[in-house]
């Protein structure tokens, strides 16, 4: 089950295409539709923060990007209520259009911030573009 369609959060980007929300902003990761997507705009590193009101446990991660627009060197880094860092991992997902799974290495307790970094794209510009992310 996806944590993020059963706890409230909030999702920072960062960056968005053009500054355009309402066409390629964040809250389109979630939106359970598939021709809508959080693209962001050129540069890099590009990020993902996702805030929780409560505590959660987690064990692994989905994405769905765009192929030719994938996150590259990906890295998970989640934090506890006092701030601690519980889990920091790199992750590599491929250049293709289907979802793809990344479990940790356990279950993660307590967790109320998790941060996506992805130090490059395969998009020349370092475009990503998302159309999925789910945690559970």
């Amino acid at each position: 089950m996806d944590i993020l369609k059963a706890t409230k959060y909030k999702c920072s980007v960062s960056s968005v295409l053009n500054k355009d929300v309402k066409q390629f902003g964040k809250s389109f990761m979630f939106d359970g539709e598939e021709d809508t997507s959080w693209s962001s705009d050129q540069g890099q590193p590009q990020w993902i923060t996702i805030q929780f009101e409560e505590p959660q446990t987690i064990e692994r991660f989905r994405f769905q990007f765009q192929g030719g627009f994938a996150g590259n060197e990906g890295g998970v880094t989640i934090h506890g209520a006092d701030g601690a860092c519980l889990y920091d991992k790199a992750f590599y997902p491929e250049d293709i259009n289907a979802v793809q799974m990344f479990p940790l290495d356990g279950r993660v307790e307590g967790a109320t911030k998790v941060k996506f970094t992805f130090k490059s794209s395969t998009d020349f510009f370092g475009r990503i573009i998302v159309y999925k992310l789910e945690l559970s």
